[in-house]
């Protein structure tokens, strides 16, 4: 299931009123209780809420509705949406996953020695830290100085490699470090790596250009010497 279903129990409310399905079916597909679906059809639940169609906002399609008709025991499947809503926007730090907040002074350790030009507040969007943990890590001060070690937050699954480059071109765009220095160990774009291999491949092209000239070139001296040296060598029998 990509993504949850819109408003389930105006949903519920619509399969109660139009579809012979059982309550246990309405209530796999809707999220709810056997007994709150059974509440909607004998009316003392949801009493005031409009059904809503799954079929019409794409959520389900008919024939998903036939076959659960048709078998009681068949669980009705979400339909994948036609449109795809984009991500809302993170507001605040990012949240680490408990098995991986002990790897995040590691992953700091990294981008500090590595990427010197991120700022404070790039290093907690990428790795979900506080600027306390940074300086201590940075000045030395952290309470398991002794023992961290420098890992790729990417690795560890901490953010994304895109997330990573994209703050790491900010900020050496911030401090006017060329690209070439910047790409460091990130890894290039699309678009950046088709157009080196473009540059190449049209560098390598002149070169065999050039090289196939020069053979020729020496091809047609040749030609050119045999040609004369034979020139004279008749000239010389005639006067003989």
């Amino acid at each position: 299931m990509s993504q949850p279903l819109l408003m389930p129990k105006a949903t519920a409310v619509w399969l109660v009123d139009n579809t012979a399905l059982s309550f246990d079916q309405i209530a796999a597909f809707c999220t709810l209780h056997p007994l709150e679906v059974q509440g909607i059809a004998d009316g003392d639940v949801a009493s005031g809420i409009m059904g809503v169609n799954p079929i019409q906002n794409g959520q389900l399609t008919k024939e998903e509705i036939e076959k659960g008709e048709a078998d009681p025991n068949y669980r009705l499947k979400l339909s994948d949406p036609k449109v795809r809503v984009a991500a809302v926007k993170r507001k605040g730090p990012r949240y680490t996953p408990i098995s991986r907040r002990n790897e995040r002074p590691n992953a700091i350790k990294w981008l500090v020695r590595n990427h010197p030009e991120l700022k404070d507040a790039q290093i907690m969007r990428l790795v979900g830290t506080t600027k306390s943990t940074i300086e201590s890590v940075r000045e030395n001060t952290h309470w398991n100085s002794a023992n961290l070690t420098a890992m790729d937050p990417v690795t560890l699954g901490l953010c994304s490699q895109i997330e990573l480059d994209l703050e790491v071109k900010r900020a050496s765009k911030d401090a006017g470090i060329p690209n070439e220095i910047a790409e460091g160990t990130t890894l290039l774009t699309a678009e950046e790596a088709l157009a080196r291999a473009n540059a190449r491949q049209e560098e390598y092209g002149s070169q065999e250009e050039d090289g196939e000239g020069r053979r020729n070139q020496s091809h047609e001296d040749l030609d050119a010497d045999s040609v004369f040296s034979k020139l004279k060598s008749l000239k010389s029998n005639a006067d003989e």
